[in-house]
């Protein structure tokens, strides 16, 4: 038992709406997970809505609500349609998170074709600019609400083999400081900067390469567990963070 103002009940979600992006598996998943353990209903969105629903399952077998939504954030007409729908369901969206994400692989830069590279920017970048925008008026009119963006360490180390991806999550760095200054105070918005950890897209890596390199650049030399960036999801969700707007946490293991 904890008492009525123990420091515990900070991450107490209870009655809160999470709309989480991506929400269907990797990262997002165990955000989604961990906010309906803490209290929270929760709209999942990805653009497979079967895998939305597989998530909403363990949702609500968790005793928590949850609404399955197929959305491409790269369409903006789909990201205003997600909120609408967040709030015509729930009557209220109290978390965003940010989380959709794509960096597909290609040979070279001069390869990458201007179709691409749009789809990068568009998913990475143009849609959660529409999200906040759209999604952080309406919780600035409602009264409050938290933004959580997440980027990844490529924005602040880019490589050939990224680029258009850390460019996009670089701007998506800079979007979290403007949008916390425009929908400050009551709307407060972060941004977790992720490391290298081991969801789909680590399929593609070379884990040899991978060894080496984390063993000589991370200070814990390993990569991450989708489930370890909870600590800081819950964190920034929660009223643990209420003197927290405009910050790019780095969670990477230790990145040099």
């Amino acid at each position: 038992m904890t008492s009525p103002h123990s420091p515990l009940d900070l991450f107490d979600l209870s009655g809160k709406v999470a709309v989480v992006t991506g929400g269907s598996r990797g990262l997002g998943r165990q955000m989604v997970l961990a906010f309906a353990q803490l209290g929270a209903d929760v709209v999942i969105a990805s653009r497979k809505l079967e895998e939305c629903r597989k998530t909403a399952a363990e949702v609500e077998a968790l005793g928590r609500r949850a609404l399955p939504v197929a959305c491409h954030v790269g369409y903006w007409d789909q990201c205003d349609q997600l909120i609408d729908t967040a709030y015509d369901h729930f009557g209220r969206i109290d978390i965003l998170v940010n989380n959709a994400g794509m960096s597909p692989l290609y040979d070279s830069l001069v390869d990458v074709g201007e179709a691409l590279f749009d789809k990068v920017v568009d998913v990475n970048l143009k849609g959660p600019f529409r999200l906040m925008a759209y999604g952080g008026h309406r919780m600035h009119e409602a009264g409050g609400g938290v933004i959580i963006n997440v980027s990844s360490t490529a924005s602040v180390k880019p490589t050939p083999t990224e680029a258009a991806y850390s460019a996009a999550k670089s701007g998506l760095n800079a979007l979290t400081v403007a949008f916390a200054h425009e929908y400050g105070p009551e709307v407060r918005v972060n941004c977790i900067m992720a490391g290298p950890f081991f969801t789909d897209i680590s399929k593609a890596w070379d884990m040899e390469e991978f060894a080496e390199r984390v063993q000589n650049n991370l200070a814990l030399q390993r990569g991450g567990e989708p489930e370890e960036v909870v600590g800081a999801a819950i964190y920034f969700a929660s009223a643990a963070s209420t003197f927290c707007s405009g910050a790019v946490l780095r969670l990477d293991g230790g990145g040099s």
